[in-house]
C-alpha cells in the first residue's frame, strides 16, 4: 500500500500531572486542548552521524549514528487563553464577582474615551455617556489617576491638563452630584447602568481655583479621558513570569492518509507519549498581510504509549483501513443494502468460499431478493408397481421415472435456475433438467 498525505492533523494535548490553568482543574490524561484551527503541522527526525575515518585521503570508514531527536511542530490560526498559556507557561486569572466568602477577583484595564468639552455650572466638563461607557466601573485613586488631554482636529494631543481628582467626577443629567466611591472597593466610583459620568477639567497650573476655565481649552474642543476600569466576570488576565514555562503532555494528532490504489482516505494518527512544548513565542501584529499564526513546537521524549508498556518509543503512527469492516449497510432504503450487512459481498458470507461451496454457487450468490421470481416446485415421485405371484411378473415391483409437478413443462437449458438456501439464492448444482431435478423450489431471474 501506497499512500500519499496533503491535510492538516488536529491536536489533542493531555496533561501527563494534574494541572490547574486559570480557575480550571485538569486531571491527568484529560484533554486540555484541541487545535482544530492549524494552519500547518510537520513532524521532523534528526540524528546526528559520526565516523571512523583514516588511511590514504583520510574517507570515512564507518559511521555511528545517535543524538535522534523528534520534533512536532504546529501552526495554529488562532489563539486562545488556554493555548497561550501552555505555549509560554503564564498563569490565567479569571474575573469573578464576590459570592459567599468568595471575594471578587477583578481585573484593571487601561481605557480611553474621546468626549466633548461642554460648559457646565461655570466650568468646562466632558460628558462620558452611559452607551459609550458600557457598564464599564471607573477606579481613581493614587495608582489609578485620571488624565484628560486636549486634542487638535487632526486627533494629536495639544493641551495636557492635570489629573481629575476624585472631587471632580460628577453624575447625573447636570453634573450636579459628586460621585461617590465603594468604601468596600477604594477608587471604585458607584455607578448604576444609566448614570452619566462627568470629568471636570482642571488648569495643570496648581492650586486650581474654583471656576478657572484652563488657558486654551473651550468648549467643543475635543478632549482624551485616560483611565482605569475593571471588570469581574468575561475579564481574563494572562501573567507572564520568569518562573512557569511549558510543559509536558501526552499529544495525539489526527490526520488523513490516501490510498494510492483505492482513492480512500484512511484515519492516521500521530502518537507522542511524552511531548515538551517549547517556550518560545513570537506574537506579530499588523495591520497589512497575512493575520498572524501562532507556532507550538513540541520535543518529543521517550515514553510509553497508553496500550502498550512493553517498549518506549518517541513518535507511533497508527493508520485504520476502515474498508477492512466491510461496507456500511445499515440504510436499507439504498437498492442493494436489502439482507445484506457489513461482513457478506456479492459472492457470500463468512468463509464459504474456503471452508467449502462451489466456484458456481459462489459466482451466482445474490442477496437482492427483488430481481427473483418462483416458477414452480419440482417433485421426486416414487411409485410401487406391485409384487406379482412367484415373483417379478407384469406390474411387479420396480419405480417410476421421475415425474415434474407445478412446474414449467420442461427446464431451458439457456436459463440458469435457483434455490433457496436460507434467506440466499444460489444456482442449483447440478442445473434441472426434465430428465434430473431435485425436489425443491426453482427460482429465475425476473
Amino acid at each position: 500500500m501506497r499512500m500519499g498525505v496533503r491535510e492538516i492533523c488536529d491536536v489533542v494535548f493531555r496533561p501527563l500531572t494534574a494541572v490547574d490553568i486559570g480557575n480550571q482543574h485538569f486531571d491527568a490524561g484529560q484533554p486540555v486542548l484541541y487545535l482544530d484551527t492549524a494552519k500547518t503541522s510537520t513532524l521532523e527526525g534528526a540524528a546526528t552521524t559520526v565516523y571512523a575515518q583514516g588511511g590514504k585521503g583520510n574517507p570515512r570508514l564507518i559511521g555511528w549514528d545517535g543524538e535522534k531527536t523528534l520534533t512536532f511542530t504546529v501552526e495554529d490560526a488562532l489563539i486562545s487563553a488556554v493555548s497561550f498559556s501552555m505555549l509560554s507557561g503564564a498563569g490565567i486569572v479569571k474575573g469573578r464577582k464576590a459570592e459567599g466568602d468568595t471575594p471578587a477577583t477583578k481585573i484593571y484595564a487601561h481605557q480611553t474615551y474621546d468626549l466633548v468639552v461642554e460648559t457646565k455650572n461655570g466650568g468646562l466638563y466632558a460628558q462620558l455617556p452611559t452607551d459609550v461607557r458600557n457598564g464599564a466601573t471607573l477606579v481613581v485613586s493614587r495608582e489609578a489617576p485620571v488624565y484628560a488631554t486636549v486634542l487638535d482636529s487632526a486627533g494629536a494631543p495639544r493641551t495636557f491638563l492635570s489629573a481629575v481628582t476624585m472631587k471632580e467626577i460628577f453624575t447625573g443629567n447636570d453634573a450636579s452630584t459628586v460621585a461617590e466611591y465603594d468604601p468596600a472597593a477604594p477608587g471604585e466610583v458607584k455607578l448604576e447602568a444609566e448614570d452619566v459620568v462627568w470629568f471636570k477639567l482642571s488648569s495643570s497650573e496648581r492650586p486650581y481655583t474654583e471656576g478657572t476655565v484652563p488657558p486654551g481649552v473651550k468648549a467643543g474642543n475635543t478632549v482624551r479621558i485616560d483611565c482605569y476600569t475593571v471588570h469581574t466576570e468575561g475579564a481574563q488576565e494572562i501573567q507572564i513570569d520568569a518562573e512557569n514555562f511549558a510543559g509536558y503532555y501526552y499529544i495525539e494528532a489526527d490526520t488523513l492518509f490516501r490510498d494510492e490504489a483505492t482513492g480512500q482516505d484512511l484515519p492516521a494518527q500521530f502518537i507522542i507519549p511524552r511531548g515538551k512544548i517549547q517556550s518560545n513565542f513570537t506574537f506579530t501584529m499588523a495591520n497589512s498581510g497575512d493575520p498572524s499564526t501562532f507556532t507550538f513546537t513540541i520535543d518529543a521524549f521517550p515514553a510509553y504509549t497508553k496500550f502498550n508498556k512493553r517498549k518506549k518509543v518517541m513518535a507511533a503512527l497508527q493508520i485504520i483501513d476502515p474498508t477492512v469492516a466491510g461496507h456500511n449497510y445499515e440504510d436499507k432504503s439504498i437498492i442493494g443494502h436489502k439482507e445484506r450487512n457489513a461482513g457478506v459481498d456479492i459472492y457470500g458470507e463468512g468463509n464459504e468460499y474456503t471452508e467449502g461451496g462451489s466456484d458456481q454457487a459462489k459466482r451466482n450468490r445474490i442477496y437482492d431478493t427483488s430481481i427473483f421470481e418462483e416458477v414452480g416446485t419440482s417433485n421426486n415421485q416414487q411409485q410401487d408397481g406391485g409384487t406379482g405371484d412367484g415373483g417379478t411378473g407384469e406390474g411387479g415391483s420396480g419405480t417410476t421415472t421421475d415425474t415434474y409437478v407445478d412446474a414449467p413443462a420442461e427446464f431451458n437449458a439457456d436459463t440458469i435456475y435457483y434455490v433457496k438456501d436460507g434467506d440466499n439464492y444460489v444456482a442449483a448444482d447440478p442445473q434441472p433438467t426434465a430428465d434430473n431435478f431435485s425436489e425443491g423450489t426453482y427460482f429465475i431471474k425476473g
